[in-house]
């Protein structure tokens, strides 16, 4: 295999054609042991490991003066990363060597690396170890396990530290890491990874996916770029199919049997899908997606929920755009301790106001009335409202004008692993005026607001869409950032 000087295109074929002989190479060794308790040798054991992608900048003069976010050098130096699922990540990383090829003149290698890909990261969902009698255990003894000491987030989170003579960091996730929460993504959400659009809507209540399924089944009924929806359980709705068809496989998801599941809109035009994922309820499930869903390093996620409303000129159905955050979900503290401001991004404010005034029809005052901005709590207890006493003063004082348990943690994510984030909630109930959730009250509530939110966040993806090469921020980046977005 050559292992310098290669183009962009020919850098991703040679990760793409390693990638598939290294995992070909585990697969065939996994089902020779299960048939005949055959180990591999340790020549064949070699043959196990990622392909790693080489960068070299060596600084000609002055560096050039990029403003662009991603795809720069901090630094002339040698970086490198290991890499799965080429193929799938083509396109991202043809965009980031273009950049760097072209702008600071970089040179590319490709080689074999020295980290083994983990037996469970190549096995499909229909293979069946037991059928041969073997314990994950026994095959540990001869075959490459995950290794959670090998699994982290040090480059993300600026801790990583850089050994004198090693590559610098390329990229903010390695193989491993990658492969650990595309299988992670397929158990949550009970869709294949691959599935998952660069467009995200995640949110904290069924309802909204109700609507999106029937607002994506419109869209493949008619022409325009959408072609498939992918529904939990391996399921999917491709365009030309009857509405009666449709509906069927809708009722057949087992969506129930997934702690949070995914619908993926795919398009064709090149811009890229929209991906619902109903999160459910707390700042846990909110961290645990965003950790499984930024290795995808998708454009932008946004959170479209509900929220307690916390003025009494608040009535139930106005909406909430976040400005800022009381982050009291305590589950980033180690990681983003509540003390660091998580910015609001323009981009995307602008997109969601723009995008609530088309489909309300609302503007001025008239659209002030209904979309208040202002900072939002997020909680980690449900039931805060039992210590409203030392609540209030926090309330008070950072001008809360709603509360949640997930937004501020989707944001701070957002912020840590570098993806652009949002918020629009939508006021269900108001607890310190009285207008609490109770059995059967919110009906009319939800019918109407529900489908108009998930309108608005669908019509601020679009306006995103459309301007993809603004949205991502230098804000994001810290000042030794890897090169790769």
């Amino acid at each position: 295999m050559k292992d310098h000087d290669l183009s962009p295109e020919a850098a991703v074929e040679a990760l793409i054609s390693l990638h598939a002989e290294a995992t070909s190479a585990l697969k065939e060794g996994l089902e020779r042991y299960l048939k005949t308790r055959q180990p591999p040798s340790d020549e064949e054991r070699a043959a196990f490991c990622y392909p790693e992608l080489i960068v070299t900048y060596e600084a000609d003069g002055l560096q050039p003066n990029i403003s662009r976010a991603y795809a720069t050098f901090r630094s002339p130096g040698t970086y490198a990363t290991t890499v799965t699922q080429p193929g799938h990540f083509a396109p991202y990383l043809l965009e980031q060597l273009r950049y760097l090829v072209r702008d600071y003149g970089a040179r590319l290698r490709v080689r074999h690396s020295a980290q083994e890909i983990p037996y469970p990261y190549v096995l499909d969902k229909g293979d069946d170890l037991g059928a041969g009698g073997v314990s994950a255990a026994e095959l540990a003894l001869h075959f490459p396990v995950p290794r959670l000491a090998l699994v982290g987030d040090e480059v993300a989170d600026g801790t990583y530290a850089a050994q004198e003579g090693e590559p610098l960091p390329l990229s903010l996730f390695d193989a491993v890491r990658i492969d650990y929460s595309l299988k992670r993504l397929q158990h949550y959400t009970g869709a294949h990874w691959s599935h998952t659009q660069p467009w995200i809507l995640l949110t904290n209540y069924h309802r909204y996916v109700d609507q999106f399924v029937q607002w994506g089944i419109a869209r493949l009924r008619e022409d325009g770029p959408y072609e498939a929806l992918h529904l939990p359980g391996g399921l999917s709705i491709r365009r030309g199919m009857g509405e009666a068809e449709a509906l069927k496989i809708v009722d057949d998801s087992p969506w129930h049997r997934f702690q949070m599941p995914a619908y993926h809109l795919t398009r064709n035009d090149g811009k890229g899908g929209t991906t619902l994922v109903n999160i459910g309820v707390g700042p846990s499930n909110a961290k645990t997606i965003t950790d499984h869903l930024a290795v995808l390093r998708p454009d932008c996620w946004l959170m479209i929920g509900h929220c307690g409303g916390l003025r009494q000129s608040q009535r139930i159905g106005d909406y909430v755009l976040a400005h800022g955050y009381l982050r009291q979900d305590h589950i980033l503290d180690s990681l983003v301790p509540p003390d660091i401001p998580i910015p609001a991004l323009a981009e995307i404010q602008v997109a969601l106001q723009a995008a609530a005034a088309d489909v309300t029809g609302e503007k001025g005052e008239a659209l002030k009335s209904r979309l208040r901005t202002g900072t939002v709590v997020t909680n980690d207890d449900r039931n805060w409202e039992l210590r409203w006493t030392p609540e209030r003063k926090r309330i008070n004082l950072s001008r809360a004008i709603a509360v949640d348990m997930e937004s501020g943690t989707i944001a701070a994510q957002g912020y840590r692993l570098r993806v652009p984030y949002g918020t629009l909630l939508c006021v269900s109930d108001k607890p310190l005026h009285g207008e609490i959730k109770l059995p059967g009250a919110a009906n009319a509530f939800y019918d109407r607001a529900v489908g108009e939110h998930l309108l608005i966040g669908l019509a601020a993806v679009e306006r995103l869409r459309n301007d993809r090469a603004g949205l991502h921020s230098r804000k994001l980046r810290s000042f030794d950032e890897p090169p790769f977005r």
